[in-house]
């Protein structure tokens, strides 16, 4: 298990520092290619910052998206035992306790670190879980915590979304200096400037559209197997986590509340994507993650 959780992590560093890499060269490009170097940095400066942004602002966002509601002990004596068990064990500090009024069994954590961690469940969820299974579920969602997966996920997710915006941007000043350049009699330095904007803006429209997408899911799938693997080391019960994947399997529905871009927080995915859609999802298959659960279960 500790070879596994190793191997996710070197996979998740290569993934995102390869993204990182294409962004720069995307940026030091336009740079070069329009003649005004500084822009590179100007555009590396505002891809950090919304990442920054949404690193901070995440928690929120997620909460306010889902309508979670936040309990105390006496409100669900049950869920927040086997929360603060969790807490105790890890050493971890206690983190916000939500609920989701939600028939579609799921749960997510979210936060930027473990000390502003947030962790729900669906209504759906506590009703058809046993203890260990809850306990299971629970622990991967604290694990996600433990193991800064939510830090991971929302820089990428946030990288992923300023490129997006850069290409809106790119792709609105060039339609703008065409219109410009209409009434001026199409001078020659100007034009060839909205060509470097164009390509600009369709280079990061495929980035932020297929690229970011399909390393977002990438980095996603190994950081749930991770999870899976760290949860049954807290437990040191595999087979808990593996029964609770396998009711989600048998029950799972799209949550009524469900957005893409905080699919990849929920332990099952909330959208359900079709076999097309799979190669997007933010989740590896529920029976890959079981079968690899239960090759651990005979190892505690």
């Amino acid at each position: 298990m500790y070879s596994a959780i190793a191997a996710n992590k070197r996979n998740t560093v290569f993934i995102i520092a390869g993204f990182i890499a294409l962004l720069g060269g995307i940026a030091t490009w336009w740079g070069y290619a329009s003649g005004q170097g500084s822009s590179a940095a100007i555009i590396i400066s505002f891809v950090f910052l919304y990442a920054l942004f949404q690193y901070y602002a995440a928690g929120s966002l997620a909460i306010a998206g889902t309508g979670a509601i936040q309990i105390q002990k006496a409100d669900n004596p049950r869920l927040w035992r086997i929360v603060e068990n969790l807490s105790i064990t890890e050493g971890m500090p206690m983190p916000k306790v939500y609920i989701i009024n939600d028939d579609a069994p799921n749960a997510f954590a979210t936060g930027r670190d473990p000390k502003h961690a947030i962790v729900a469940a669906t209504s759906g969820l506590l009703a058809i879980m046993d203890d260990s299974e809850l306990e299971g579920v629970m622990a991967h969602e604290m694990s996600h915590v433990k193991n800064f997966d939510i830090r991971v996920n929302t820089i990428v997710f946030g990288l992923v979304s300023a490129v997006g915006i850069l290409a809106d941007f790119a792709l609105r000043m060039a339609f703008y200096s065409n219109m410009g350049n209409s009434r001026n009699n199409n001078n020659n330095n100007d034009n060839g400037f909205g060509v470097v904007l164009i390509l600009v803006g369709v280079v990061g429209w495929i980035i932020s559209a297929l690229i970011g997408p399909l390393v977002s899911a990438a980095v996603s799938r190994q950081r749930e197997y991770l999870a899976d693997a760290s949860g049954a080391q807290i437990t040191h019960f595999p087979p808990g986590l593996a029964k609770a994947l396998e009711k989600l399997k048998a029950y799972g529905k799209p949550m009524r509340r469900k957005s893409t871009s905080m699919a990849h927080m929920f332990i099952s995915d909330p959208i359900k994507p079709t076999v097309a859609e799979r190669l997007w999802s933010t989740h590896p298959p529920l029976d890959k993650r079981i079968a690899r659960l239960n090759e651990m279960g005979g190892k505690f």
